[in-house]
């Protein structure tokens, strides 16, 4: 068979890759090295995540909120089983439909590893034994990304785990400690802190989620600490941890280079992801590495080799299952001759812990870095109607303009339903929308949404009208 574009890997980068590839008229295949559709981003990351962190948010509210709200309920339990079940079957449903989705646009689906032969020629080792080869002009690669392993820290998928053990966890643990402080850590952590864990995030750095705005991770560790009584050991160097056979240690040296341990059920090893590249035969195409096992592309995610692209979680950028999409569109279009862009600096990154946590833009920190002159305005959640109607008082939102012009430089915000308000400010940087622009808006009374409109007002001469 001979394709127009081959895609390699099936995650959301890859198949938005190839749906935008067939629906512009390129005859195009996908190549999945597993035997379902979606890579790590549906089976063991965005999606199933979300499934536990819902199950686990109805739960918390039951046992903590109900009985304010007026619902009595008696003997409640978890069934961990059942709720594993239940994301089990929400993945599903999503791989179905990435697969109806190929049949759609009349993609062909090869289900086994892919490998360069030469620029053209890609073999696949099917997951049935057989091998066969394709030809294809143009070749994507979006082949995600894995867990990053410490050596000194082996992961033996029993005690000493990464997100995609977390995921299929038989038993609710009564201790877990979190290495890292990032998103995954603070996700998963959160689904079981609600069920009952007791939950310690040991990080290196002296924040978490230290790559957004500061101010979003003082308010999250301040709230996860309350309400879900996570405990936090920031300054912290991990040196190893032991298997003990029901239980797990974990040693580190703290601030002052003294040694301690931390002991609990299991070790959910979160420090990141790195690009997944081992057997494409990238060197027999004659592709070129870049930094931190990257691979080097061009403004037009081009290689060094004309016709081989790459996308997502293997080339620079954030690891977001967004991002990866917004890729695969640019260089599907790209192919056929348009000219697509990217904002790189708008694409938002978001905490699905609740309160939930996204930014969008430059942060303070970058602001004042790069000594732009900058004002801002902030919100609080704790002056919100719809919020305080539905409890959910914790966090705000906060806007960045510039000085001088009033537009929109960055926004920042931690609190309900925050994963989706988010896209209000992309839209509103998008067009270079002012801070007086978004407060001069119409925002639907009582919605969360309005915290934004109050945050720009308080941004353009401090005309906030409800604090």
């Amino acid at each position: 068979m001979k394709y127009d574009v081959t895609v390699i890997g099936s995650g959301p980068g890859g198949y938005v890759a190839a749906i935008r590839c067939a629906q512009l008229g390129l005859k195009t295949a996908i190549i999945e090295k597993y035997n379902v559709l979606g890579g790590t981003c549906l089976n063991v990351g965005c999606i199933p995540s979300k499934a536990l962190l819902d199950s686990s948010e109805h739960y918390h509210n039951a046992a903590h909120t109900f009985k304010e709200h007026g619902i009595e309920l008696n003997d409640l339990q978890v069934n961990i089983e059942q709720m594993i079940n239940r994301k089990a079957g929400v993945v599903k449903s999503n791989n179905d439909g990435i697969a109806f989705l190929m049949k759609k646009n009349k993609i062909d689906t090869y289900y086994g590893m892919g490998s360069f032969v030469n620029k053209n020629t890609i073999k696949i080792a099917g997951i049935d034994g057989q091998e066969q080869q394709i030809e294809t002009d143009k070749t994507i690669i979006a082949t995600g990304s894995k867990p990053t392993s410490l050596p000194f820290l082996p992961i033996d998928k029993k005690r000493i785990i990464t997100s995609t053990e977390a995921l299929e966890l038989k038993e609710v643990p009564k201790k877990m400690i979190v290495i890292g402080g990032g998103v995954i850590g603070l996700e998963l952590g959160s689904v079981y802190a609600r069920l009952g864990t007791k939950v310690q995030v040991v990080e290196y750095m002296d924040s978490i989620i230290p790559t957004m705005d500061r101010s979003l991770g003082k308010e999250l560790q301040r709230v996860l600490k309350k309400t879900l009584g996570f405990e936090f050991f920031f300054n912290h160097k991990v040196t190893g941890a032991t298997n003990e056979g029901e239980t797990v240690t974990v040693t580190a040296e703290n601030p002052k280079g003294e040694v301690v341990t931390f002991d609990g059920d299991y070790v959910l090893v979160s420090v990141g992801r790195k690009p997944y590249t081992e057997g494409l035969g990238l060197e027999n195409a004659g592709v070129q590495m870049g930094e931190r096992g990257m691979i080097a592309v061009n403004d037009h995610l081009e290689t060094n080799v004309p016709g081989i692209y790459a996308i997502g979680d293997v080339v620079r950028g954030a690891m977001l299952a967004h991002k990866a999409e917004e890729e695969g569109v640019f260089v599907a279009e790209t192919i056929v001759g348009q000219k697509p862009h990217i904002n790189y600096n708008l694409i938002p990154g978001v905490v699905y812990t609740w309160p939930e946590v996204a930014g969008v833009g430059y942060t303070e920190e970058q602001l004042k870095e790069q000594g732009r002159a900058y004002k801002t305005g902030s919100f609080p959640f704790k002056a919100s109607g719809r919020a305080k109607a539905s409890m959910d008082t914790d966090g705000f939102v906060k806007v960045l303009a510039d000085k001088e012009t009033d537009e929109i430089l960055g926004m920042h915000m931690i609190g309900p339903r925050i994963a989706d308000l988010i896209a209000e400010a992309v839209v509103a940087m998008e067009f270079r929308a002012s801070a007086e622009d978004i407060s001069r808006m119409s925002h639907a009374h009582p919605t969360y949404t309005e915290a934004i409109k109050e945050a720009c007002l308080a941004a353009t001469e401090n005309r906030a009208l409800h604090i």
